[in-house]
């Protein structure tokens, strides 16, 4: 083990951490941040349901029910299931395309502090008592008069992480198109890589429509801007347009990465090449364009007319037949391979049956007439949890265990991870299957209880043993990662056996550089290619051994958030406090600062030598024998 790889790769104190532009750690960053949102919202979850469970109920006052489930909705989308992709995206995209990081690690760095604080922002909410309470969409008529600073809490909170999330997006985009390996083709990318740089490109259009809307909702609050406000000349339905612009796309950008995790793990489990990798690719360029062309589905009931209503109807019907090519696709990979069911694979299996229930339902609400019945039913929230439990959970879950062993070196329990598995799945369809007759028989969605004998009690009461059951899932998971931590069993290159792809070339967890020689990529499926020509160097490379530059680790990118952070309180309290307005200019100040900071100060790095790179290599070598 050479001492720079002593010093930057295992010191792992907490200035490491608070300091690291390595992707790899960014990787795990997000996804110990996500996993502690996730917990978050699913505890809110959980409150929701057990108040829920039986008629009449006074579990939770009316006021705090609104709360909870707005922050149950805003913390699971924005700053859980988002974030755990990007973790995946970090520690696993750069591998797979041959690069040694992303293009801007600073920048990469950044991203990631602007989503930590922005979360802690939106969820301190909890401890002011003022919590965000109209819904997760905030639509304006609500948003607009609410008391207290809970909206408030909200807008600035999800303007700091939605600029994280835009910076992310973008260095993904550039780190795709700049940093393949020589041989890296587009066509030769895996699926993974694919929806990365899909879902990246729809980031860069749909989050500055939720940037404007939220700096606009931020305005009418605290300085009377009066963009939604109908009594002054505004229009509260361009919220829905403006918030749908966004929040349709999103849902593509969440369940892209999910179907590249499901693509991978099919191809490694069933032994064969991902059937139709091409009309794959095409598949989801097109869902990617189609996702923006949908938006006013969700406004059917708003009266924009028949003719507007037709279109988006038929847009929503349209966008079902990409992603019916890759259901047959997945199922075509299957066919007449050499199935080994392993804990990803078992969540793969689950995910088909499970997201076309989903798909199916979101295609009959594309039919505007049958949408106006179900319109704010819990029909439309058993829809969206099939597609988002169903989808992007499962892929997340899949992923926590097809790549923990690559990402940490050690590989979590098969046997936990099944028990997790079959508890999860069962709690999944429990909780949301039933919810879709509860809709049928008219239960509204957002109440806080229902009165007895409406015919919804068992239904609610099945819902939340089922939700009961997704916890006890969850908590086997953690416990899962507890003991595998604990116990800490170091696994190779390769742990299942059957990667394909390049990542499962390099060391179980890759040094900081990743790759001592730039790859050279001779097809897809990189390292199946490898294999199957007998080469036991599982690479070829592309140069010779030389000395590597790589960045210097920088603080600068945490106290520029700090500084937002900070300001964000001050714009807040500015109108009604007299310290508000010198907290804002000295959070923007700080932030500038920083800013100068970084651009005055020109950072060099610092080069792994030949001799470092040759004596990892050699224990490299002497760890796999």
């Amino acid at each position: 083990m050479s001492s720079v790889a002593q010093k930057r790769g295992f010191g792992a104190t907490l200035w490491d951490w608070l300091t690291t532009v390595d992707h790899k750690k960014i990787g795990i960053l997000y996804l110990l941040g996500g996993l502690f949102f996730f917990v978050l919202g699913g505890i809110e979850a959980m409150i929701i349901r057990l108040q829920l469970m039986t008629p009449n109920n006074d579990l939770v006052s009316a006021g705090l029910f609104n709360d909870l489930i707005t922050m149950h909705g805003t913390t699971m989308i924005f700053l859980a299931a988002m974030p755990i992709l990007f973790g995946f995206m970090n520690a696993i995209v750069p591998l797979q395309i041959g690069a040694r990081d992303v293009a801007f690690p600073f920048i990469n760095s950044l991203g990631f502090w602007m989503f930590a604080f922005g979360g802690l922002f939106l969820n301190i909410s909890w401890l002011f008592g003022e919590v965000p309470d109209a819904g997760w969409t905030s639509y304006a008529s609500l948003s607009l008069h609410s008391p207290g600073h809970g909206i408030d809490f909200y807008a600035i909170g999800l303007q700091i992480a939605g600029g994280g999330t835009l910076m992310a997006g973008i260095n993904f985009l550039v780190t795709i198109i700049n940093m393949r390996a020589p041989g890296m083709t587009y066509m030769r990318m895996p699926l993974f890589t694919w929806t990365t740089f899909v879902a990246s490109a729809m980031i860069l259009f749909a989050f500055p429509p939720l940037t404007i809307g939220l700096f606009f909702l931020t305005f009418d609050r605290m300085f009377s801007g009066n963009f939604f406000d109908h009594t002054m000349g505004g229009n509260t339905i361009i919220w829905e347009h403006i918030f749908w612009i966004f929040g349709h796309p999103e849902v593509y950008i969440l369940i892209l990465p999910a179907f590249g995790i499901f693509s991978e793990i099919f191809a490694t489990f069933s032994r064969k090449r991902l059937f139709g990798y091409t009309a794959m690719v095409f598949a989801t360029v097109l869902i990617g364009f189609l996702g923006f062309m949908v938006w006013a589905h969700h406004m059917f009931t708003v009266g924009l007319g028949p003719t507007a209503n037709a279109i988006f109807a038929v847009a929503t019907m349209a966008i079902a037949v990409p992603t019916g090519v890759k259901i047959f696709n997945w199922l075509l990979t299957i066919w007449g391979g050499s199935i080994k069911v392993t804990t990803p694979m078992l969540y793969a299996l689950g995910f088909i049956p499970s997201f076309v229930m989903g798909g199916v339902t979101g295609v009959m609400q594309g039919a505007a007439p049958l949408d106006y019945q179900l319109h704010d039913t819990y029909f439309i929230v058993a829809h969206f949890h099939y597609v988002i439990v169903g989808g992007v959970v499962l892929a997340i879950f899949a992923a926590l265990h097809y790549w923990w062993p690559k990402m940490f070196g050690t590989m979590l329990h098969e046997g936990l991870g099944k028990i997790t598995f079959v508890f999860f799945f069962i709690g999944f369809h429990m909780t949301f299957l039933i919810q879709h007759w509860l809709g049928f028989w008219g239960m509204p969605r957002r109440v806080w209880t229902f009165m007895d004998g409406q015919g919804w009690n068992m239904a609610n009461m099945i819902s939340t043993i089922g939700a009961l059951l997704m916890a006890i899932g969850f908590t086997v998971m953690v416990i899962n990662i507890v003991m595998t931590t604990i116990k800490n069993e170091r696994v190779g290159n390769d742990p299942w056996g059957d990667g394909r792809t390049l990542e499962w070339a390099i060391p179980s967890p890759p040094v900081f550089y990743n790759f001592a020689q730039t790859p050279l990529i001779r097809g897809l499926d990189t390292l199946w290619v490898e294999k199957m020509d007998g080469s036991k160097e599982m690479i070829t490379p592309a140069e010779p051994v030389t000395d590597i530059h790589m960045p210097n680790g920088s603080i600068i990118p945490l106290l520029m958030t700090l500084g937002l952070f900070i300001a964000g309180f001050g714009a807040m309290f500015h109108q009604e406090t007299s310290w508000g307005l010198p907290v804002l200019i000295f959070g923007l100040a700080f932030t500038f600062v920083m800013m100068a900071a970084r651009s005055l100060k020109d950072d060099l790095g610092f080069y792994v030598t030949k001799e470092q790179i040759l004596e990892d290599m050699k224990n490299e070598k002497g760890g796999r024998n």
